[in-house]
């Protein structure tokens, strides 16, 4: 069964100065229309879990809402039994990858060197996180890639409309994308059209790349 992490190769992360869920529903509903199928609600932003939690129990079609910056299993309890469909970490932590792990919930943690990536991968994680990606570039993971090349990464910091596509080239299973889609004044602006024409151009840019 497809990840539903990677199907549309492009996870949106939402970080907010403060989780309205009438608004973070404009939001995930806007980049769906745009294509994007995974919508990461950071727990950095205040009220994020009551938030996840309203929004998974309304559904967004087409689109799967999880949950960023899971630090510890407390957290990742808590956001899994709110009906997060994916976690995010951005580092390792095992007892939250095999909690996740036990489960089926997709669970994604952050890495960096080879080293790093690899533990990950052994520990259980479905993909890993490459973080801070803005710190190498695509010809590091395309290097990492060639005697690792089992292992699903997703670039995130750094990622952009320009570069994805360079990302996924190098052999990136899809990529995690911030402030550089998803904006304070976007949102603030209530601008969806604007935001889901970005997410359409993200998302053909990477299918574009992996064809």
């Amino acid at each position: 069964m497809p990840d539903p992490l990677l199907v549309s190769g492009v996870i949106a992360v939402v970080r907010l100065a403060e989780a309205n869920t009438e608004r973070l529903r404009d939001v995930a509903t806007a980049l769906a229309a745009g294509g994007v199928g995974a919508v990461e609600i950071t727990l950095t932003t205040p009220g994020a879990a009551a938030a996840i939690g309203d929004l998974a129990a309304d559904g967004i079609k087409d689109c799967v809402i999880g949950a960023g910056t899971v630090l510890d299993e407390r957290a990742a309890r808590d956001v899994v039994e709110r009906g997060a469909r994916f976690v995010v970490s951005p580092t390792l932590d095992r007892a939250v990858v095999r909690y996740c792990r036990d489960r089926n919930v997709p669970c994604m943690p952050g890495a960096f060197t080879p080293a790093e990536l690899l533990d990950a991968w052994r520990a259980g994680a479905t993909s890993v996180k490459l973080f801070p990606a803005s710190a190498v570039g695509p010809r590091y993971l395309r290097e990492v890639l060639a005697p690792l090349p089992f292992l699903r990464i997703v670039p995130s910091g750094g990622v952009s409309l320009e570069n994805a596509g360079e990302w996924l080239r190098a052999g990136a299973a899809a990529v995690s994308i911030g402030s550089a889609l998803v904006s304070e004044s976007l949102v603030r602006d209530e601008s969806w059209a604007e935001l889901t024409a970005r997410a359409r151009a993200l998302v053909q840019a990477v299918a574009s790349a992996r064809v």
